[in-house]
């Protein structure tokens, strides 16, 4: 969000956002929803530690500080995803909801596929380019976020009473196609300080197949390892454009993604990695 509208924004000022517009995009550490979980998820990084019942309470915790009482949570699942398997996935879900029901909070979970990534981009340019055309509802628009972003908002709608049970996601597709969702995300970063258009870096390199064939996996570990290389999220222009999708047909010399970045070094970085570990990135049936 960052990278199309400011989001450092005071109490103060994410009142008045929510009160003129209804919503507001921001980031909560601004405000120190939940410093102790702040504080650990530092830590967390540091030593590469992901314990599921810290992620629970780093989650829930911040949305009971901002004063929700309805909360959505995607959980995708896949070999190379967050969250390997079904079982893992019920798991999160139960302890979400009893956590979410002892702190006043109704939470709905929603399994989804996370075999691959959703929409192209991966970084905060990248991604966000990705949300624009969704919103615009661009031709070339991709179309697994469109129909994610609308899986989850129809699941707060119905949630929220504002649509029935089991129609939501249709009522959330119809307020994209007929551009009031575009029309209230720009009047949202207009309060928050004025909207801008993602930037993605200035340096690339299109990384293409070494053979054909159809894509049968995608190692989404992998492919976020290679966008972190290349200097995302903390350069927010930098990051990897996959240019393919799980079952699609590839010619050899055909494009399989586009690496973008803000210096040369990250750009090296990012493509000696590519090199090593395309074979196992990308994997043809």
């Amino acid at each position: 969000m960052e990278t199309m509208a400011p989001v450092n924004l005071s109490l103060d000022e994410i009142r008045r956002v929510v009160n003129k517009e209804g919503g507001c995009i921001t980031w909560g550490g601004a405000v120190a929803l939940s410093p102790a979980d702040d504080l650990i998820i530092k830590v967390e990084k540091a030593l590469d530690i992901d314990s599921p019942g810290q992620m629970i309470a780093s989650v829930l915790s911040k949305k009971a500080a901002a004063g929700f009482t309805l909360v959505a949570i995607d959980i995708p699942v896949g070999k190379t995803a967050k969250v390997r398997s079904e079982i893992d996935a019920k798991r999160l879900e139960f302890y979400f909801r009893k956590v979410g029901q002892a702190i006043g909070l109704a939470v709905k979970i929603l399994i989804t596929d996370g075999s691959q990534p959703v929409g192209r981009g991966i970084g905060p340019a990248l991604e966000a380019q990705d949300v624009l055309a969704v919103l615009r509802q661009d031709n070339s628009r991709p179309k697994d976020l469109e129909e994610r972003a609308a899986l989850i908002a129809g699941a707060l709608l119905e949630m929220g009473s504002k649509a029935a049970p089991g129609a939501g996601q249709a009522a959330a597709l119809s307020l994209l196609k007929n551009g009031a969702a575009w029309k209230k995300f720009g009047a949202v970063c207009e309060a928050q300080g004025g909207f801008r258009e993602p930037i993605p870096g200035s340096l690339r390199e299109v990384i293409c197949a070494k053979k054909e064939g159809v894509i049968a996996a995608i190692d989404n570990r992998r492919l976020a390892m290679a966008a972190k290389l290349s200097g995302a999220p903390s350069r927010p222009g930098a990051g990897v454009l996959l240019h393919c999708k799980i079952g699609q047909k590839l010619r050899k010399a055909e494009p399989v993604f586009t690496l973008y970045a803000e210096s040369p070094g990250e750009l090296n970085y990012a493509k000696l990695y590519l090199d090593k570990e395309l074979g196992e990135m990308i994997k043809f049936g």
